[in-house]
């Protein structure tokens, strides 16, 4: 930790009032920097809440401290000198009366030798270490003995440079003193049902902005306290409003009522010709769900559903078939994966089914050469193409649709609101907005959906097609990786193939997490003579193909 600064200014006003006339007063560095931190209101302030929190409340005799203790001292400066090895350092000895410590920086000031003089009494807070020469802090934070102790514990904040921790703690107190901190939940619901009452929002936040130093530590690093529950409970309030209040708007927007073909002649519709050409019966439940989708699209209020169910459900033919009644209307629809593999597979099974029906399929992704984009481009701009397939370079802004209606969102959840916004805008129709249906693999239980989807209509495959075995999953300890294994391999001597999914292609140094170069290596060693492939979106296009 660095040096605290202390008796820190902090303006009155965080955005000054521009004076009379046409400039404005220049920013200070530290007004600059809470505008980067998005500070710009009293109330911004009051929500910026503390990352942990440091216990100056006290003071800890060094005897008494253990290695790896985070301890604040009070102990004369008794040497301090600038050392060159093994590299330039300052070095300062403190003695409290019961043993002695070394503070070590590797990084310092004038202000710091200067603080930190022969003879000064002064409070350190720091880690604990055994060093080769004695004990040591490394880089503790300090200051200038005296004064009472804090009453709270003293918060620490994200922040960025030339934004010093004492300069924030101020702003953020000023800020929260002015901040109007209204109650938008009626008391008789905070308290109901609950095993203690919840504190209003502004005893709420003071609590978390200065806690006691009573208060047990885990509660607020696992956001369990009472006080983190009343912040929660305002902001699942705040996102079902914003939820609620999108779904009001989309309410009032229009889109294209798909409710026939386009052009009326004696054959069936295309949907029904695919339903008829399809080497199985759907289910009930893909029956269901079909019918959910059908109803929207024949609405002129965009449709904004989320289709869910296992792998393996019939996602996929649900989704051929909300194309399929788009197509015979007369319009366009795309459907975005967001990876090249899962996108190639889409492609390949939907032109199986629908190009002997002469829908013609556009294939759009970012490895595609110059000639093959470009005529794909053209395709989709006249309209020839009635079902786009492709990853991110769908939504480009190369890529100009003729009359898109309906997009199809495959693994909703890889892609952000700007992407999948970026899609809707395709639509050049003007006043209309497409028709969106997003799918996913990853049920999650109806009521929780209804709540964390409130702007969205969700339908769920709650059956596999016949002759599908149920998926079953199951959580193993990383310890019996090695038993794991052993099960692989018998299912291997069965003539079974198994696939093991990575979350990394490569080693991060923020997520530790085994990635699949690492695991491709150590199952082709633990599975002698076996043909262990590796698969990952960064492999060249040919290397990727059977």
């Amino acid at each position: 930790m660095s040096h605290v600064a202390t008796g820190c200014p902090c303006p009155k006003n965080i955005t000054p009032e521009k004076p009379a006339g046409n400039k404005a007063a220049p920013k200070s560095p530290a007004q600059k920097a809470l505008e980067k931190l998005g500070l710009r209101r009293d109330i911004d302030l009051a929500l910026h809440l503390p990352l942990r929190y440091e216990d100056e409340t006290r003071i800890v005799r060094l005897r008494d401290a253990h290695d790896g203790d985070m301890v604040q001292i009070e102990a004369q400066v008794t040497a301090s000198e600038v050392t060159l090895r093994p590299r330039r350092q300052l070095r300062v000895t403190v003695d409290d009366g019961s043993d002695t410590c070394v503070l070590r920086f590797l990084n310092f000031y004038p202000s710091h030798q200067k603080t930190l003089s022969v003879g000064a009494r002064v409070r350190v807070r720091g880690e604990i270490r055994g060093g080769f020469l004695g004990r040591e802090m490394v880089h503790p934070s300090f200051k200038l003995a005296g004064g009472e102790l804090p009453q709270s514990l003293s918060p620490v904040y994200s922040t960025v440079a030339s934004l010093p921790q004492a300069y924030l703690r101020k702003a953020v107190l000023s800020g929260l003193a002015r901040a109007d901190l209204s109650e938008t939940i009626p008391r008789q619901f905070l308290n109901k049902n609950l095993p203690q009452p919840l504190s209003d929002l502004r005893q709420a936040l003071q609590f978390l902005h200065h806690p006691t130093p009573d208060v047990v530590l885990a509660t607020l690093e696992d956001h369990s306290h009472p006080a983190w529950q009343r912040l929660k409970a305002e902001e699942l309030l705040a996102q079902q409003l914003s939820q609620l209040q999108a779904r009001r708007v989309r309410a009032a927007m229009r889109a294209p009522a798909l409710s026939g073909p386009a052009i009326q002649g004696p054959h069936c519709s295309l949907h029904d010709q695919l339903l008829e050409r399809l080497p199985f019966r759907l289910t009930a439940a893909q029956q269901r769900v079909c019918a959910d989708i059908e109803t929207d699209l024949q609405k002129n209020i965009p449709m904004h559903r989320l289709l869910q169910g296992d792998v393996g459900s019939g996602k996929t033919v649900v989704a051929a078939l909300a194309a399929a009644r788009c197509i015979d209307a007369g319009w366009q629809c795309a459907l975005m994966a967001p990876t090249e593999i899962l996108a190639e597979q889409h492609f390949r099974k939907l032109i199986a089914w629908l190009e002997p029906m002469g829908i013609k399929t556009a294939w759009l992704t970012g490895s595609q050469k110059t000639k093959e984009r470009r005529e794909a481009l053209a395709l989709i701009k006249s309209g020839e193409a009635g079902l786009v397939i492709g990853t991110h370079a769908v939504i480009q802004d190369k890529v100009e649709f003729k009359n898109l209606a309906l997009a199809i969102i495959d693994e909703q959840h890889r892609f952000g609101v700007a992407q999948r916004l970026a899609l809707r805008s395709k639509m050049t129709e003007d006043g209309q907005e497409p028709h969106l249906l997003m799918m996913t693999a990853t049920p999650i239980p109806r009521t929780l959906a209804m709540s964390y989807y409130a702007d969205l209509d969700v339908s769920t495959i709650d059956e596999l097609p016949p002759g599908r075995t149920p998926i079953v999953t199951k959580v193993v300890n990383d310890a019996r990786r090695d038993e794991v294994i052993g099960r692989i391999r018998g299912q291997l001597l069965e003539g079974r193939q198994i696939y093991w999914v990575c979350p990394l292609i490569e080693e991060s140094e923020s997520i530790d997490l085994v990635n699949a170069t690492h695991t491709h290596e150590a199952l082709s060693n633990a599975l002698p003579g076996v043909g262990v492939g590796l698969l990952h979106s960064r492999m060249p296009v040919a290397e990727k193909k059977p």
